[in-house]
C-alpha cells in the first residue's frame, strides 16, 4: 500500500517538472521594455521553451504589449482589431505553443519609430535550435565585458530527461 502512494506521489512530481524547470525571461533585461532597444539582438541565443514566461516591465500608462500573429502585420507595427492589449507594467506571458511569436507596443509610434517589437521562436519540450555556423574569421566576438547579462539562463532537456531517469530508476527499484 505504501508504495502505491509513494509512486503517485512521484508520478506527481515526474507531471510538475517541466513547470518547475520553466525560465522566466526579463524582456530587455534590466533595461525593460522601452524605446530604441535592439529586441531581436537581446532575443538571439536563447532557447524559449513551451511553459517559458516573457515578463515585460514598464511604465504603466507609458507602454503597453501586443501579440502580433503574423509575420507581415509584425513587420509593418500593423495592430490587429481583436489583439489583446496588455497594460499593467509588469506584463506575464506564458508560452503555451511552439513556433513564431510576434510582440510590439501598440502606443504612437513606439513600434515603428521606438523599435519597440520582439520576434521570438518558442520550442516544444526536447527540441533544439539548429546548430549556428561558426563566425568568419573576419567577425570579432565581443568581449564577456561588453555582453549585457541574461536574465535567464540557457539549458537544455536533457535537464528534464536526466531527472526522468533518476525517478524511474528510484520507482522501478521500488518494484522489485
Amino acid at each position: 500500500m505504501s508504495d502505491s502512494k509513494l509512486f503517485i506521489i512521484l508520478v506527481i512530481v515526474a507531471i510538475s517538472v517541466p513547470s518547475i524547470l520553466a525560465t522566466e525571461f526579463k524582456v530587455g533585461d534590466a533595461t525593460g521594455w522601452t524605446l530604441n532597444f535592439d529586441y531581436q539582438k537581446w532575443a538571439e541565443g536563447k532557447e524559449f521553451r513551451v511553459g517559458d514566461k516573457l515578463i515585460f516591465n514598464y511604465p504603466q500608462g507609458v507602454h503597453n504589449v501586443m501579440r502580433i500573429t503574423d509575420a507581415t502585420s509584425f513587420q509593418q507595427c500593423t495592430k490587429p482589431a481583436n489583439a489583446t492589449i496588455l497594460t499593467s507594467g509588469k506584463d506575464e506571458i506564458t508560452l503555451s505553443s511552439p513556433g513564431k511569436k510576434w510582440y510590439i507596443c501598440g502606443v504612437g509610434q513606439h513600434c515603428v519609430a521606438g523599435k519597440m517589437k520582439l520576434p521570438i521562436t518558442v520550442l516544444a519540450v526536447g527540441e533544439s535550435l539548429p546548430p549556428v555556423s561558426a563566425p568568419s574569421p573576419s567577425t570579432t566576438t565581443p568581449s564577456p565585458s561588453t555582453t549585457p547579462p541574461s536574465s535567464a539562463t540557457g539549458r537544455t532537456a536533457s535537464l528534464f530527461y536526466g531527472f526522468m531517469a533518476v525517478v524511474a530508476a528510484f520507482v522501478g527499484s521500488l518494484m522489485i
